[in-house]
């Protein structure tokens, strides 16, 4: 293929919506303790606090970060990016 060839198949991939999630950890509970929670509650995540956040795409790993604050909204700053594996 072509350079410009390329460059029209990218850009029919331009606006396919992905799903993105920042993980911070993971938890198992039980309904009885869900049931349980209120404002204020702290759930124990499978992490310790400071640990990078996985940015995952597509429920695929792609990524780690660090969340950050910018005046009242948070988001996550991609710290490495994870490498693709090949298939053989």
């Amino acid at each position: 293929m072509s350079e410009g060839e390329d460059a029209r198949h990218l850009e029919l991939l331009m606006n396919v919506p992905l799903s993105v999630t920042a993980e911070l950890g993971r938890c198992t509970l039980r309904i009885s303790e869900l049931l349980k929670l209120g404002a204020g509650s702290i759930v124990q995540l499978d992490r310790p606090a400071g640990a990078p956040v996985d940015v995952l795409v597509n429920n695929r790993l792609v990524a780690h970060g660090e969340v950050i604050a910018v005046d009242d909204r948070f988001g996550v700053r991609i710290t490495d990016v994870v490498a693709r594996r090949t298939q053989a």
